[in-house]
């Protein structure tokens, strides 16, 4: 069986015969049919505790792929006025999550009178996560804040929930830029002189270089970072620029 297809050129018709090709079912190759839920956005996000704050930044740049979808996209999220959510990954996952704790952290408010501390907040993260362990949310989440004595904390998830508390931390597309920096300045390892605790604006200053670093060698992290810092008196916002190429 044959028939003829026709393409037009200067010239007029041209015909174009064509075979038509017997379906065997049990030669063909299965078709596949692929469902991705996910979409990796993006973004670096970075936390630091000191002796009387936490600091919470994240670049502003939402991207997929090689496109760039947004320049003021924010990765922080004020939990209470001690305690800064810091994510990146799947924006959609992202912003689904901020609601559901949102919504618990209110309820907690309305049923206990007083706002939810940050070590109870990071223990609401974790079960919120692993609550969605068999689906999980595409989120690469931080806490920083203050705990009950007023000393700066930060906490590292994975994808289901498991977290410890730690003194820095850095998730998203340049975390494997920015850790060995901070593992250096703040983790002081391998180095054999003298430690010292770090002010806010020391602190404050290594995440602007370390964002400047990162945004050198990773397309996803760019524009600006939002810098949080968080003390006994609140919280305070900073916005630095960075490249946007």
């Amino acid at each position: 069986m044959s028939s003829s297809a026709y393409i037009w050129s200067t010239d007029g018709a041209v015909e174009l015969p064509l075979q038509a090709v017997e379906i065997d079912s049990a030669k063909t190759t299965p078709l596949e049919r692929r469902f991705e839920p996910y979409d990796f956005n993006g973004g670096t996000t970075v936390v630091i505790a000191g002796e009387d704050f936490a600091i919470a930044a994240g670049c502003t740049r939402m991207s997929t792929g090689y496109e760039i979808l947004s320049r003021n996209q924010t990765k922080l999220y004020e939990m209470t006025d001690k305690t800064v959510l810091a994510t990146a990954g799947c924006m959609t996952d992202v912003d689904t999550l901020r609601r559901i704790l949102s919504a618990r952290l209110t309820q907690y408010e309305h049923g206990n009178n007083k706002v939810m501390s940050t070590s109870a907040a990071a223990q609401l993260l974790s079960v919120t996560l692993y609550y969605r362990r068999f689906f999980p949310y595409y989120c690469f989440c931080l806490v920083a804040g203050l705990d009950d004595e007023g000393r700066g904390a930060v906490y590292g998830y994975d994808a289901i929930g498991s977290f410890k508390r730690d003194e820095y931390g850095a998730m998203g597309s340049g975390q494997n830029f920015i850790m060995p920096i901070l593992d250096n300045l703040i983790g002081h390892k391998n180095r054999h002189d003298p430690n010292h605790r770090l002010t806010a604006d020391e602190a404050v200053a290594i995440i602007k270089d370390v964002f400047v670093t990162a945004t050198e060698r990773d397309i996803y992290t760019g524009d600006s970072v939002e810098i949080k810092l968080i003390k006994k008196t609140g919280i305070t916002t900073e916005l630095f620029s960075l490249k946007t190429d």
